[in-house]
C-alpha cells in the first residue's frame, strides 16, 4: 500500500512540477507538502469483524440480539479466525413459537450460548475450501464446532447442507460474507446441538 502511495505521490509531483513551470522552489515545496498530507489522510476502510458485519445486515437482527444476550460479542469480535454459519431472521422464525424468546431469558443463558457457539467453527473456511473438503471425504465432511459438538457438511444440488447432531438440516443460502476475523455463511435453518 505504501509503495502504491509513494508511486502515486511521485507521479503527482511530476505533474505538479511540470505544470508549475518556473515557479519558485519555495512555492513548489509548499504544494508538495500539502499534496502529501492530503494523500496521507485518505481513510482506508476496513472490513468490520463478524459481529460488525452481522450488525450491519438487516437479515441478522435476531442473531445479533441473541449474541448480545449471550454475552458473546467480545468473543466473536476477537482475533479468530472464525467461520460462522449464521442463521437469518427467517431461520429463527422457523423455530417453534416462543423458542427464541425462551432462549433470550436470563435463566436460559447457558442453552443460548450452546446454540450460538454450535454455529461457529474455529478457522476461516470459505465456500471453496468447504466444498473441496466435502468432495475429498466421499461427500461428507464433519466439523467440530466451538460448542464442542459436530456438524456434518454435504452437498445437494450444488449447495452446502449442514446436518446437526439431531438429524436436522440447514442450507447455506449466502456464502463467503467477509469479515476481518473470519467468514460468515448465512443459513436458512437454525441447527441444534444434542
Amino acid at each position: 500500500m505504501k509503495l502504491v502511495k509513494t508511486i502515486t505521490t511521485f507521479v503527482l509531483l511530476g505533474v505538479i512540477t511540470t505544470s508549475c513551470g518556473e515557479k519558485k522552489k519555495a512555492e513548489s515545496a509548499e504544494m508538495t507538502d500539502s499534496t502529501a498530507v492530503a494523500m496521507d489522510t485518505t481513510a482506508v476502510v476496513e472490513t468490520p469483524n463478524i459481529v460488525g458485519v452481522a450488525a450491519g445486515n438487516a437479515d441478522f437482527t435476531t442473531l445479533v440480539t441473541a449474541v448480545k444476550a449471550a454475552g458473546l460479542v467480545e468473543t466473536l469480535s476477537g482475533e479468530g479466525p472464525f467461520t460462522v454459519f449464521a442463521p437469518t431472521n427467517e431461520a429463527f422464525a422457523k423455530l417453534p413459537a416462543g423458542t427464541v424468546d425462551g432462549l433470550l431469558k436470563p435463566e436460559s443463558l447457558d442453552k443460548l450460548k450452546a446454540v450460538l457457539t454450535y454455529h461457529v467453527v474455529a478457522g476461516k473456511f470459505e465456500a471453496a475450501a468447504v466444498i473441496e473438503a466435502i468432495n475429498k471425504n466421499n461427500g461428507k465432511y464433519t466439523v467440530t464446532t466451538v460448542q464442542g459438538g459436530t456438524i456434518v457438511l454435504s452437498l445437494k444440488d450444488g449447495k452446502v447442507i449442514l446436518t446437526d447432531a439431531n438429524g436436522g438440516t440447514s442450507t447455506v443460502v449466502l456464502a463467503d460474507v467477509a469479515a476481518s476475523n473470519g467468514v460468515i455463511h448465512a443459513i436458512d435453518t437454525v441447527v441444534m446441538p444434542k
